[in-house]
């Protein structure tokens, strides 16, 4: 018992020599041995002595009790007499406490005779030793506890202290303290608001591209040179190179005009210079040209000739230009240097060369348009020797056209510099750096240009050396020249920094100095250290100090694959395979790798440990994504390794967060760890405490940005290993993970608003999920929907700003076209949107399943059977006319198409409101509309398509089977009814009746529509917590009146010329003649008496407040009026056979009422046809975004007109958007199609606001129209009732009403019958 009594001395602090403490091994603590534990599922890693270590992992054991855990221990490499000597803490005191008898104890467990601790032995297991303790957690901070060597009574401690092992807190609870807790098990994350994380710097698409527009890349006196030579002398460029020099450029390039073949040098240098040149049959001659082609004041030398420039000038700009004419074909390049004064110039340290082979050849007969680069053109007629039918119909765009929605002058830039580029990763590096000021200029289509380029770098796409030897640091110095330079644009454009993080991404760190200079220095120091001179170790070698790159981090980690699995050659060639390393490329290096490792067993643990540190110097310069590197960098380190680069340091980044060191250590400690919860918990704690030093312009911002991206990174890959844990996961704790990556998402994206709102909709669900909430599973389906939308709407952004820069530098570059057509997806695949994508599919069924919602919503239920027909957009085909019964299976419906002809279902993933345009549409034509929410159910349909189904809609089901065409012709009919054609509808045109203004009390079938009408019909009528607007209208004839008086005479002339190109079917002249009837101008008896009427009525003249308030008016009343000629209004009359000449149009004037909320009631359900239930849709602010084509769905509810003070909801709300308006006017189409039975025309025509509405993205979890039972209940009741007291007075009949609530007050603004 003397080791025990002993042993208590120490665990009290005092101490002794024998004890190896953690981090004794020099840059242990720092840095973790990845490779030695790459197969472990470890937690904590702690160094016990040279050879061993101790790993520690807490499990839950009873994830629903919350306090039962699992703690394991191995000691790797050990004796076989260890044991633990253990006890645990309280909260708030020091000493150990023993656990309670009854308590169940590891086997073997003894108490010590003072009963102050525990002695547990370990399991012995081959070269390890293992322990489990499961324990009750209640009352218990940690579990502290040392290790003994029974056999040699030798004792192991952590850095003089004893192990601690802090207990997980209760399952779903998170600490909230203010400073970061990194404990072996959990971290505790501070108890900040979400919306701290927001920022709103992005520009919309709109905007980039009309800034983009707006501000054309600026001229350089070289492109004007080009202009010229095309223009005026109809040069045909063959061949063009950019060089160069300091801050100036000199261009090169070969042109041919009139059979004449010349080279033309120009460049912006300001002082005069001598072009020292020569002629060359050969790759690397010099040979003097004949005395009849060199240039007037020429001297001609042995083997060369000096020719002087001229001086020139191009609107204003001073070059200088030389001309030279060639005599003969045979010439293969020309070698130049240049001289001014006594100051030789050269191309680096290199001579300029211009290579003729880039020209087109004589002999195919084939002329390259000027926009492709060299490389290009050489890749064209490579491949045009094998098939000539790809020079006249080639595949790779190129042309201006393709050019579209890029930075087409910094793309061709790109293009040609990009020989130069593959000279070396260094020149490719300093390039980039030199281009970034003209990328800036660009806008964000600038620096989609950049990344582009960089991706087709990194992905190997691009030559990244060509027989160039470079040191390893001019590589790290050209990377961090880069990296700096997009350091100062994330500090001046906040707007930019998502994109300009990505190139980082891409590039890698770099670093001055020592950083590079160690890859090729320690290299020689572990063939020294570990006897391994020859083989493929000095091939590496010797290609890591011709030109190292990004592939030398997998050759590192392939060797030490190979030698963790004792030395199988295999493994070695799958991890090279694995990142895209074959043979082939290893032969394909300047310095060639042509041999296999074939290393020894006694080599292996001084291999292993030296290729370690090795790969920290590899990826600290060619890894934009490492987390260790990025670590060491930011927190510091100081490099003492025997033999290796002694002394090198690293200063840490001064101002770093209060605990922020000690969190990124939890996280490092972590990183292998089988469960990712903690981790990745650790890793979002580490990039929120970052943020702020992100925002602001940090001292070595660089490191920094670096070190979040590889955190982002981390969370992804930890994410991807869980999958395989979560299959058999509750909803609650994919919905956790779920709200673990959104925030991953949002702290990586620049406009984050709207993924910070679903995040704070996750945490709601989360909470109503653990309270048992009933209504959790549709309130989470919400959320789930609204996070697809977003994940939706950044694809498409990525789409339109990257995919046509892809797309055209990809064709100047002739890379592979699969290369270029799945870019855009590969850039959202290295994110967190296909993790985030993949959990949402997980938890989708299993919230349907809950809510009870089925696969299907059925909008409109009809019996159907038809041919089955794909399509990616209703959009695209809905003016198209189907000749045979069709079913549409379509990937998007916004929800203000129009149904094609012919179609008798749409069915969709698509989730359109049910009262949308496109829905009515669908039930009044008979036609079956249905959202499929079972991805597996629509590809079967897909994969039918051609056949045809027959389609009987359930109330949440669509059962479908395949059928013969014979009973397909017996059973449908297109456009008939018995047999007979459906008549052509018509229209009595109206008359002007004198009045250009009316009150509501003359509104009348001849002055006025339908919702005019209705609206001065209920004023009055309707209960008195019921308001309706006031309203005043331009009746019909207004338009035609205003048209013909003598001062908008050219406008109705130009209006007549472009209806009859409309009548001729040029459906162009719809969109000029809208344009037009913007100048028209209001004649003055127009405005005075609407003025009148207005002010009579009671409502505000906008010209009180200004001319410019009257003009507002005026163009928004002119948009509705030139609504009549929108495409889809004027190709829906011809639909129907009416004349689009008789439609008239009326305008009613009312006061926009600022709304709480927004609805659209219809009295008849429209799904099921239920007379008796009322359906209803909410959005929150003004209407627009639920009758418009905004994304996401309203909340829904059904009420029975039995019980209209239980209101039942069907669908939380999904759309991100709210549309708010201060006091205004708004001006609402009224034409005499509004409802004419067959036509529908409700919806066709403009209402437009005369000011512009505010964008609001929606914070649900604040509405209480979401968040408070009883609220809700009592404002869908009163709507429900208001729809059903406005029916009974149309004595029956289902209505369709629209409406708004402010402040708990119900306003009707139109009603009208329901179709």
């Amino acid at each position: 018992m003397a080791g025990v009594s002993y042993y208590a001395a120490a665990a009290a602090g005092t101490g002794r020599p024998s004890v190896v403490q953690f981090g004794a091994a020099p840059n242990r603590s720092r840095w973790v041995s990845r490779t030695r534990l790459r197969r472990r599922n470890a937690g904590g890693r702690f160094g016990l002595d040279s050879n061993s270590e101790l790993q520690v992992e807490e499990v839950d054991v009873k994830p629903s009790s919350g306090s039962m855990v699992e703690i394991e221990l191995v000691a790797t490499n050990t004796g076989s007499n260890l044991a633990l000597h253990w006890g645990a803490l309280q909260p708030g005191r020091s000493e150990w406490v023993v656990p309670p008898a009854g308590i169940r104890l590891p086997e073997g467990t003894i108490r010590t005779p003072d009963d102050a601790a525990l002695r547990t032995p370990f399991k012995n297991s081959g070269s390890n030793s293992t322990l489990k303790i499961e324990i009750d957690n209640q009352g218990l901070e940690s579990i502290e506890f040392v290790i003994v060597d029974e056999a040699q009574n030798k004792w192991f401690k952590n850095n003089g202290q004893n192990f601690q092992v802090h207990m997980r807190p209760p399952a779903g609870h998170h600490h909230q303290g203010q400073q970061h807790s990194a404990t072996a098990g959990s971290i505790g994350r501070k108890n900040r608001d979400v919306m701290q994380l927001l920022s709103k710097n992005a520009s919309t698409n709109d905007q980039v591209n009309k800034a983009a527009e707006a501000t054309p890349s600026k001229c350089t006196v070289l492109d004007l040179f080009i202009k010229s030579l095309q223009e005026k002398h109809g040069s045909q460029v063959l061949c063009k190179k950019v060089f160069k020099l300091g801050e100036k450029e000199i261009l090169a390039l070969m042109s041919q005009v009139q059979g004449s073949t010349k080279v033309h040098l120009a460049t912006d240098h300001v002082e005069p210079l001598i072009l020292h040149w020569a002629l060359a049959q050969k790759p690397g001659e010099w040979k003097a040209p004949p005395p009849g082609i060199v240039p007037a004041g020429s001297t001609l030398l042995e083997i060369a000739c000096e020719s002087p420039f001229s001086d020139a000038e191009l609107n204003g700009l001073h070059y200088q230009v030389l001309e030279i004419e060639l005599d003969d074909d045979s010439y293969k390049g020309m070698p130049f240097v240049l001289r001014s004064n006594q100051t030789w110039i050269k191309n680096s340290t290199s001579d300029f060369y211009l290579d003729f082979s880039r020209r087109t050849a004589k002999s195919s007969e084939v002329t390259l348009p000027f926009s492709f680069s060299p490389i290009l053109a050489k890749n064209l007629l490579q491949k045009s020797s094998q098939n000539p039918m790809l020079i006249f119909f080639p595949c790779i765009k190129g042309t201006s056209d393709d050019s579209k929605g890029t930075a087409k002058a910094l793309l061709e830039r790109i293009a040609d510099l990009e020989e130069d580029a593959q000279r070396s990763l260094m020149h490719r590096f300093n390039i980039a750096a030199d281009l970034v000021d003209q990328a800036k200029d660009a806008g964000q289509l600038g620096l989609a240009g950049l990344l582009v380029w960089m991706k087709f770098m990194a992905t190997r796409q691009l030559i990244w050396n060509k027989n160039y030897n470079v040191k390893p640091r001019e590589i790290s110095q050209a990377q961090d020249r880069f990296t700096d330079n997009l350091q100062s644009l994330y500090k001046m454009y906040p707007q930019h920094r998502e994109m300009l993080r990505m190139i980082m991404y891409t590039v890698g760190r770099g670093g001055q100095g020592d950083v590079g200079q160690r890859i090729r220095d320690e290299i020689l120091v572990i063939q020294r250290n570990n006897n391994c001179m020859g083989g493929m170790m000095e091939e590496w070698h010797q290609k890591l100090h011709n030109n190292t790159s990004p592939d030398d981090v997998v050759i590192c980690q392939a060797l030490m694959d190979y030698m963790n699995s004792d030395l199988d050659i295999k493994v070695y060639w799958d991890t090279l395979n694995k990142n895209g390393i074959t043979k082939e490329r290893l032969l394909s290096y300047d310095h060639p790798i042509h041999s296999e490792p074939n290393l020894k067993s006694e080599q292996k643990e001084g291999l292993l440990h030296d290729l370690t540190n090795y790969m920290r110097s590899l990826k600290a310069v060619h890894s934009g994504a490492d987390l260790e590197s990025a670590i060491g960098t930011c927190t510091g380190y100081t490099s003492e390794s025997q033999g290796f680069m002694v002394g090198v340091e690293v200063n840490p980044v001064k101002g770093l967060p209060s605990g922020f060191p000690e969190l990124l250590k939890f996280v490092l400690d972590h990183i292998e760890d089988k469960s990712v919860e903690s981790l990745v918990e650790g890793l979002l704690e580490a990039r929120a405490a970052l943020r702020p030093l992100l925002l602001s312009s940090t001292e070595r911002l660089k490191d920094l940005i670096f070190l979040d991206i590889a955190l982002d990174s981390t969370v992804r890959t930890a994410i991807e290993r869980s999958f395989e844990n979560l299959n058999n996961a509750s909803s609650e704790k994919i919905m956790y993970f779920i709200s673990l990556v959104v925030e991953n998402l949002a702290l990586s994206t620049d406009d984050n608003e709207n993924l910070l709102c679903c995040l704070k909709g996750w945490n709601h669900a989360l909470e109503m999920s653990k309270h048992s909430d009933d209504q959790w599973a549709l309130y989470a389906k919400a959320f789930l929907d609204r996070t697809r939308l977003a994940l939706a709407t950044k694809g498409e952004e990525y789409h339109d700003i990257l995919q046509p820069s892809a797309e055209y530098l990809g064709s100047l570059l002739g890379i592979e076209q699969w290369t270029v057509n799945i870019f855009t997806e590969e850039i959202i695949r290295s994110g967190s949107a296909a993790s985030l994508s993949l959990l949402l599919n997980r938890l989708d069924p299993v919230l349907r399943n809950v809510a009870n919602l089925g696969s299907w919503q059925i909008i409109s239920p009809v019996d159907v059977a038809g041919y089955v027909v794909v399509v990616d957009q209703l959009l695209t085909v809905q003016h198209k006319s189907y000749d045979k019964p069709t079913i549409l299976v379509v990937e998007g419906v916004k929800g203000e198409e129009e149904i094609p002809d012919g179609v008798v279902a749409v069915l969709t993933p698509d989730m359109p409101d049910v009262l949308s345009h496109v829905s009515v549409r669908a039930r009044n034509s008979k036609v079956l509309f249905a959202t499929c929410f079972d991805p597996k159910i629509l590809s079967e349909l897909e994969q039918n398509e051609g056949k045809v189904l027959s389609l009987k809609p359930a109330s949440v089901d669509i059962s479908y089977r395949e059928i013969p065409e014979s009973e397909l012709l017996v059973s449908s009919s297109i456009d008939t009814v018995d047999g007979q054609k459906a008549p052509s509808l018509s229209l009595a045109k109206k008359q002007f009746l004198g009045k250009y203004a009316i009150s509501a009390e003359e509104f009348s079938d001849e002055m006025v529509g339908a919702k005019s009408r209705n609206i001065a019909y209920l004023n009055g009528k309707v209960p008195s917590w019921v308001s309706v607007p006031t309203s005043v209208a331009l009746p019909f004839g207004t338009f035609e009146t205003v048209l013909s008086d003598k001062i908008n005479k050219e406008v109705s002339q130009k209006v007549k010329i472009l209806t009859e190109k409309l009548d001729q079917g040029e459906l162009g002249a719809l969109s000029e003649i809208r344009n037009v009837l913007l100048n028209l101008t209001a004649p003055t008896y127009l405005v005075s008496e609407l003025k009148e009427k207005m002010q009579s009525s009671g409502m505000p003249w906008p010209g009180d407040e200004g001319e410019q308030r009257w003009e507002q008016a005026w163009t928004a009343i002119k948009k509705v009026l030139a609504s009549k000629w929108n495409e889809r209004a004027y190709l829906s009359t011809r639909k129907v056979k009416l004349d689009h000449s008789n439609l008239s149009m009326a305008v009613l004037v009312q006061q926009i009422v600022s709304a709480d909320y927004a609805f659209v009631i219809h009295t008849t359900n429209p799904s099921s046809g239920e007379r008796s239930e009322i359906y209803a849709e909410v959005v929150k602010g003004l209407g627009e975004t639920l009758v418009g084509a905004y994304p996401g769905r309203a909340m829904s509810f059904v009420c029975s007109k039995n019980n209209l003070e239980s209101p039942k909801v069907l669908g939380y709300p999904s759309k991100p958007i709210g549309l708010f308006i201060q006091k205004s006017i708004i001006f609402r189409s009224d034409s005499n199609g509004e409802d004419l039975e067959g036509y529908a025309g409700a919806g066709l025509y403009d209402s437009v606001p005369m000011d512009k509405e505010e964008q609001v993205v929606l914070d649900y979890t604040t509405d209480p129209l979401v968040t408070d039972c009883s609220f809700r209940t009592s404002t869908l009741s009163s709507i429900a009732r208001a729809g059903y007291d406005i029916e009974q007075l149309y004595g029956g009949s289902p209505q369709d009403i629209e409406g708004v609530v402010k402040d708990g007050k119900i306003y009707i603004v139109q009603t009208r019958p329901q179709m």
